[in-house]
């Protein structure tokens, strides 16, 4: 399971005109499922960004949490993040989990990413064409990936 987190001041994310979802100044997750994903990756995952230190604490060190500074999350699918171009230039997505198993995982993160916070999570809508505007903070991103467990 991969996650591309930004920081944000604000987001949001419309399907076809209409606002699905909303933030102020939080985290906009990018959420890609990997074949071969299980809950527990998802998790993992979600705990990680809730703990996440990359918000200013009084001396400006990036030392505080989500769940610290009562900020929001947006999650947004994005299957392209398993997207594979080492070979030629049309990515291969070979990678990605199929939606019947990725949507799952997807409602679970967020699920458990709310539980984390401790507040609701906003999301985009699971395999919509979808219009995402951020306004990224720091800027700050970061890419963090759990390998999904063989056997």
């Amino acid at each position: 399971m991969i996650a591309l987190v930004q920081r944000v001041s604000q987001a949001s994310v419309r399907v076809d005109g209409e606002v699905m979802g909303q933030i102020g100044r939080g985290l906009l997750v990018l959420l890609g499922v990997v074949d071969g994903d299980r809950q527990a990756q998802g998790d993992w995952l979600a705990d990680k960004v809730a703990a996440l230190r990359v918000f200013p604490d009084g001396e400006g060190k990036m030392n505080r949490s989500l769940k610290d500074v009562g900020g929001r999350a947006l999650v947004v699918s994005q299957f392209t993040l398993a997207g594979d171009v080492r070979k030629g230039t049309r990515p291969s997505y070979i990678r990605a989990a199929r939606p019947e198993a990725a949507e799952p995982l997807y409602d679970a993160f967020a699920a458990r990413l709310a539980e984390a916070l401790g507040r609701p999570v906003e999301t985009g809508r699971f395999g919509a064409t979808m219009e995402v505007a951020l306004v990224n903070d720091g800027p700050v991103t970061l890419w963090v990936e759990r390998e999904p467990s063989r056997g």
